[in-house]
C-alpha cells in the first residue's frame, strides 16, 4: 500500500469520526438541552411532556395573581373543594359508585356513563350551570380511598353570583396575544391555552398577574390507564417564594357589595354608581348595571362593559361647569337677577317648570336648575371659555390614574374602557343656539360618572383635579410590598378654577338640597349637597331620560363624592337617581357615622 493511499484512508477515518462525534453531540443536545427548553405551544419542557404521557392531570390553580380590596380582603381567588374524576380502566364496585352518585347528586348509571367514557380528568359540574360542584372539607376527608376519584382544593377565581364589578374585568384564552408575548424580552414561554386578562384590571395589570406556574393534580397510570399502585395522586406547583403577586385595590369590598345590593332592591336596569374618597380622590366603589358574569361572557350582549366610565349625556349636572365658567369669565355674578317665563323664545328651548321661575338670581337658578338662566349664560360665554372651564374640571379627557413612563415607556393606565367624553362635536360651529343647548348639558355634551364624581372632588379641593386610583399597591407572595402607585393630580394646561369659585359652587350645591331640586335628600342620615340632572335621549326609538345626581357628604366634613346615573328611564318617571344617591349616602353614613 502506497504512502499516499494510507494518508487517504487516514483522512477518511478522521472525517468519519468527526461526523460521528457531531451526531453524538446532536443527540445528546436533543436529549438534555432541549429537554430544558420551553415548548412554546404548551409551556412545558420535553421532560415534562414525557411525564405527562404517563399521568392523567388537571389544573387546580393557574397560579395567577389575585386582587384584594383596600383592607386586604380577597376580591378574587377563593379555595373550594371539588370532586374530580380521573380516567381509569376499572370502575369501583357498585356500592361505591352508588355512594359517589349520591354525593354528586346524580344516579349511579349517570355517573358510570360519564366516568367510563372519560379521556381526561374531569371536575364534576353543578347541573347545567357550567361551574364546579362545591363540596365540604369534611367530604374531602371522607372520600380518600376510591381509586380515580378525589375531592381536591380548587382555586375559584370569581364568585358564582353576577356582579357590577366590570372594573375588575375577566380572563379568557387569547392565543394571538400569548404568541405576541413569546417574542418579548425576558418573557417566559407560556401555554397558548393560558387564560389572560381581557378587560378591566385583569387586562391592565395582566403583566403582574401571570405568575410563574400552575398547581396540578396528576394521577399516574400505565399505558392502559390503570393506576400504578403505590404512586397515587401527585401534586405539583411552582412553589415560588415571591409569586403569585397580590394587587391591592382602593375599593372597599363591603361598600361595593352593599351598593350592588341596593341597585337590585331598587330594580335599576341600566346605569352606574361611582364613590370617590373626598380626601384622596381614590375609587371606593364603582357599580355598573346591568350586572355581568365574568365566567360566561357574551361580547354581543355587552354586560361586561363598564357604564361607570362610559360617556353619557349629562343634562343639568353640566350646569356646574357653566356656572363655573360664568363666574370665572365674569359674565355673571351670584346676585344678578334673571326673569324666567318658562320659554326662552328661540331655539325651541323651554324651562322644565311650567310657567317659569319668575325673577330669580343666579344662585337660585342653580338650585332650581332653571334652563332659561343657563341658556342665557351659554350665549354670553364663548365656546372657547366653556371648553376651557370644562378642561380645568377634568371634562373632555380621561381622568383615571395613568403613568406614560411606566415599564420603560410602555405606560400603565389603571382604569380600562374609560372614555374622554366631549363638550362640542368636531366640525360643528358653536353658534348661540349650540352654546345654549350645551349649557343645559344636551346637544353633544358627554361625560362619564367617573368624571362627574371627580368634578365634585375637584371642587372640594379648591379647583385642583385629582387622578383617581383604582389600585394602590402590589405585594409579593411573602407579604413585602413590590410596588406603590402614588397619588396624582391632573392639572389642565389652562390652569385651575379659583378656590373662590369652587367654594361658591359647593355652597350652591347645599342650596340644591335645602331649597332646590334635591329637597328629598333632607331626610338623609347626613347633611348632603349636590346637583340633579335629567337629559333627554332616545332609547330603542322611544324618547327617554338619563337621570343623574352628583354630590358629597357630610357637608360639615366631606368624606365622599358620589355620582349616580340611571339610564333610559321613561319620560315623566320619578327621579330614581336622587333616591339612589340618598340610599348610597345612607349606607356610607352607617359605615362611618359622624
Amino acid at each position: 500500500m502506497t504512502l499516499l493511499r494510507k494518508k487517504r484512508i487516514f483522512y477518511i477515518l478522521i472525517g468519519f469520526m468527526i461526523v460521528l462525534g457531531l451526531y453524538v453531540i446532536r443527540v445528546g443536545w436533543i436529549q438534555f438541552a432541549s429537554a430544558r427548553m420551553a415548548i412554546s405551544a404548551s409551556g412545558m419542557t420535553m421532560n415534562e411532556l414525557a411525564v405527562r404521557q404517563r399521568e392523567e392531570g388537571i389544573e387546580l390553580d393557574p397560579g395567577r395573581g389575585q386582587f384584594l380590596d383596600r383592607h386586604g380582603y380577597p376580591l378574587t381567588g377563593t379555595t373550594v373543594w371539588v370532586p374530580v374524576l380521573f380516567p381509569v380502566k376499572d370502575l369501583p364496585d357498585d356500592a361505591q359508585v352508588k355512594a359517589m352518585a349520591g354525593l354528586l347528586g346524580v344516579t349511579a348509571s349517570e355517573l358510570e356513563g360519564k366516568w367510563s367514557k372519560l379521556q381526561y380528568p374531569y371536575i364534576w359540574q353543578k347541573g347545567d350551570e357550567r361551574v364546579p360542584l362545591v363540596l365540604s372539607r369534611e367530604d374531602a376527608e371522607q372520600w380518600t380511598q376510591i381509586s380515580g376519584f378525589k375531592v381536591l382544593p380548587y382555586m375559584r377565581r370569581y364568585p358564582e353570583k353576577d356582579s357590577g364589578k366590570q372594573w375588575l374585568g375577566y380572563v379568557s384564552q387569547r392565543p394571538d396575544y400569548v404568541r405576541s408575548l413569546h417574542g418579548q424580552k425576558n418573557s417566559r414561554a407560556i401555554p397558548l391555552t393560558m387564560q389572560v386578562g381581557s378587560s378591566g384590571l385583569e387586562r391592565t395589570f395582566d403583566h403582574f398577574l401571570r405568575g410563574v406556574g400552575s398547581t396540578r393534580a396528576a394521577f399516574t397510570v400505565d399505558g392502559q390507564k390503570r393506576p400504578l399502585i403505590g404512586l397515587g395522586l401527585r401534586l405539583k406547583s411552582a412553589n415560588d417564594r415571591y409569586y403569585p403577586l397580590s394587587v391591592r385595590t382602593t375599593v372597599d369590598g363591603m361598600i361595593q357589595q352593599q351598593l350592588e345590593s341596593v341597585t337590585e332592591q331598587m330594580a335599576v336596569q341600566e346605569g352606574a354608581i361611582v364613590v370617590l374618597d373626598a380626601t384622596q380622590g381614590d375609587v371606593v366603589a364603582m357599580v355598573s348595571r346591568p350586572f355581568f358574569n365574568p365566567r360566561h361572557i357574551d361580547l354581543e350582549e355587552g354586560n361586561w362593559s363598564n357604564h361607570a366610565v362610559k360617556a353619557a349625556i349629562p343634562g343639568s349636572i353640566f350646569k356646574t361647569v357653566i356656572a363655573a365658567a360664568a363666574l370665572e369669565e365674569g359674565v355673571a355674578s351670584p346676585t344678578e337677577t334673571f326673569h324666567c317665563t318658562g320659554h326662552y323664545g328661540k331655539y325651541g328651548l323651554s324651562c322644565w317648570k311650567e310657567g317659569g321661575h319668575g325673577t330669580i338670581t343666579l344662585k337660585q337658578a342653580f338650585a332650581q336648575s332653571c334652563n332659561i338662566v343657563f341658556a342665557t349664560l351659554g350665549e354670553r360665554l364663548t365656546a372657547a371659555s366653556i371648553e376651557r372651564t370644562a378642561d380645568k374640571l377634568g371634562i373632555g379627557h380621561t381622568v383615571g390614574w395613568y403613568d406614560p413612563s411606566f415599564r420603560g415607556g410602555a405606560g400603565l393606565r389603571q382604569i380600562d374602557q374609560e372614555e374622554a367624553g366631549t363638550v362640542f362635536a368636531k366640525g360643528i360651529q358653536p353658534d348661540g343656539g349650540v352654546r345654549a343647548q350645551t349649557s343645559l348639558g344636551q346637544r353633544d355634551v358627554m361625560l362619564s360618572p367617573l368624571q362627574a364624581a371627580n368634578l365634585v372632588v375637584a371642587l372640594l379641593h379648591g379647583g385642583k383635579v385629582s387622578s383617581p386610583r383604582l389600585v394602590q399597591d402590589i405585594y409579593f407572595k411573602n407579604g413585602t410590598r413590590m410596588l406603590e402607585f402614588p397619588l396624582q393630580s391632573l392639572p389642565s394646561s389652562y390652569g385651575a378654577i379659583s378656590p373662590e369659585t369652587a367654594k361658591t359652587l359647593l355652597g350652591w350645591m347645599e342650596e340644591v338640597v335645602k331649597k332646590g331640586t334635591g329637597r328629598s335628600l333632607l331626610n338623609a342620615k347626613w347633611n348632603l349637597a349636590g346637583k340633579s340632572g335629567t337629559s333627554q335621549v332616545v332609547s330603542a326609538g322611544t324618547p327617554a331620560n338619563h337621570q343623574w345626581f352628583i354630590g358629597y357628604g357630610p357637608v360639615e366634613r366631606p368624606r365622599y363624592a358620589v355620582a349616580v346615573l340611571v339610564k333610559n328611564r321613561r319620560e315623566g318617571s320619578p327621579h330614581q337617581a336622587t333616591e339612589l344617591f340618598r340610599r348610597v349616602m345612607d349606607i356610607l353614613a352607617e359605615r362611618f357615622p359622624k
